[in-house]
């Protein structure tokens, strides 16, 4: 399942289905059961159906009746001062195109949420390089 259809196209797996919703809210929206559950039983129905490896099926589902929502998304800066003057949105569109940034600063080490899960990872790696950590604990 994937709400991002150009990683997913690059990434080439054997089968997918793509939802036109923002990032994290691939079987519907929160609290909507109903919603999921259709969403989740129209994705099996198309892995069941999927034949030729690489193809992506796309659900019928809509995030909102527009699709302004993107604005915000896609939005290329945070704050709009550090736009071009030219790409600086005004009117309807500037109350969407800006936002706070909030996402999680990285880091080129593992980041644990206690000092027990970090020593319960040193002692799963055991000295041994772990295969799906491979390149990010150096």
């Amino acid at each position: 399942m994937s709400s991002a259809r150009d990683i997913t196209r690059a990434a080439w797996p054997p089968r997918s289905v793509y939802l036109d919703y923002p990032l994290g809210h691939t079987s519907g929206r929160p609290h909507e059961p109903e919603l999921n559950q259709q969403i989740l039983r129209g994705t099996l129905a198309a892995f069941e159906n999927l034949r030729v490896p690489g193809s992506m099926a796309h659900l019928p589902y809509r995030w909102s009746d527009t699709d302004r929502w993107k604005d915000r998304v896609f939005a290329p800066s945070t704050k709009a001062e550090e736009l071009p003057e030219c790409a600086v949105p005004t009117g309807e569109a500037a109350a969407t195109a800006t936002y706070d940034d909030d996402r999680v600063e990285r880091h080129p080490t593992p980041q644990y949420q206690t000092a027990e899960d970090a020593a319960a990872a040193r002692v799963s790696h055991d000295g041994e390089e772990c295969l799906v950590c491979a390149g990010i604990d150096c």
